[in-house]
């Protein structure tokens, strides 16, 4: 007969090989379950370019960190979108699905300030972080909130038009502007803040005038502004009110500069503007013309490769969209491996201590703090303009 002791060792080493396995299993089956990050931006309509250049910058991005054996043990990252159609509303729906249902650990944003603006307190309270990657209303990040869930790797506000001001002053000798502007969150927030900058310069401002987002005649206030002598005009709308306003002034005969936030860049500006699109100077972040880094000649390379419509940099439009969302997913993914998790606390707090990340738009030196979650500054900006359906660099 068989001792029980030996009876009751035999069942323990049976019980504890089950429970190993079955922790193998569990563990293999983590490892293979993707990491998820979600997008919530303008995928159809007016500005839909731009939804599809954050997607192919966090796409080609996602693909080199996975072909590198992806994250935290070998997890994969896998993009979920998500269409706003540039309202807030839906963004906010959209935001919810992706933290209740799909399981985020992070979820980037599109164009529209307004969107990012009211996905904040959901994101915030998820503890999800959210990246903005396009939009750059200066409350986005700026929001008061502690802790602060909310990241951007984009212009801001504030800083673009201490640029736009200066550049007008600069290059065309501006010393009234005419603020052409969208009635939304994002149009106030410039309205601020070219304020500002050009109380800060000494540069007068002619007037201020405001449009909807679905204007198509905006005669009316750029005759206000030419009647004040307005010598140029700033410019801070998306793609197709922007196009409105460049058809409006040349309807009414003005030959006046126009300089512009990058709003215009996200859409169908030159198909919608017609001639007038190639008389706007605009800001963006990153241009793929000239001698690129090491890094921007690998992107360029690998978005050829990717998507058969790129055959140069020409075809990457809107670069801003591209080179924001391939840094900030590089940013995210450096900030998993060092948290360890992809818990939204601890992936906040990760992000705050990030050293040190070459990019493509620069090499980020502590680009983030508890005090401070824009990674971009007002030294990091470029003016451009169309050339036919292409964004180049301004050479003057």
């Amino acid at each position: 007969m068989m001792h029980t002791g030996l009876v009751r060792r035999r069942r323990w080493r049976g019980v504890a090989a089950i429970a190993a396995a079955t922790l193998l299993t569990v563990a293999a089956a983590r490892a293979e379950e993707p990491i998820k990050v979600g997008l919530v931006a303008a995928l159809s309509g007016g500005s839909a370019k731009s939804g599809e250049g954050i997607t192919r910058g966090l796409t080609v991005a996602i693909d080199e960190i996975n072909a590198a054996g992806g994250l935290l043990g070998g997890r994969k990252l896998e993009l979920v979108r998500r269409d706003d159609e540039s309202n807030p509303s839906k963004g906010q729906i959209a935001a919810r699905e992706l933290i209740d249902q799909e399981k985020v650990a992070v979820m980037f944003g599109g164009i529209d300030s307004p969107v990012a603006l009211g996905i904040i307190p959901i994101a915030t309270k998820a503890k999800v972080p959210f990246f903005s990657v396009w939009a750059a209303a200066t409350p986005i990040t700026r929001n008061g909130t502690n802790p602060n869930y909310i990241f951007r790797v984009s212009a801001v506000d504030a800083l673009v038009d201490k640029a736009l001001v200066q550049y007008a002053s600069k290059t065309f000798g501006a010393k009234k502007l005419g603020l052409m502007l969208v009635n939304n969150p994002w149009g106030e927030s410039n309205e601020q803040g070219l304020g500002a900058a050009a109380k800060e310069k000494g540069v007068a401002i002619a007037g201020v005038e405001k449009f909807e987002d679905r204007d198509v005649d905006m005669v009316a206030q750029l005759a206000r502004l030419k009647a004040a002598d307005a010598d140029a005009v700033v410019l801070v709308a998306n793609a197709a009110p922007g196009a409105q306003v460049m058809k409006s002034v040349q309807r009414i005969g003005w030959n006046v500069p126009v300089v512009s936030h990058w709003g215009i860049s996200g859409g169908r500006f030159p198909e919608l503007a017609g001639p007038g699109a190639q008389k706007v100077e605009f800001i963006q972040t990153y241009s793929f013309f000239g001698p690129q880094n090491p890094i921007g000649q690998k992107v360029l390379a690998e978005l050829k490769a990717k998507y058969p419509d790129v055959k140069g940099p020409e075809d990457v439009v809107p670069p801003v969209g591209v080179a924001n969302a391939y840094d900030a997913m590089h940013l995210v993914a450096l900030a998993i491996a060092k948290a360890g998790s992809t818990d939204g606390d601890k992936l906040r707090q990760s992000l705050e201590t990030i050293d040190r990340y070459e990019g493509l738009i620069k090499t980020y030196q502590r680009p983030f703090s508890p005090e401070n979650h824009d990674a971009l500054g007002e030294n990091d900006y470029i003016m451009v303009h169309y050339v036919g359906d292409r964004i180049e660099p301004v050479k003057k």
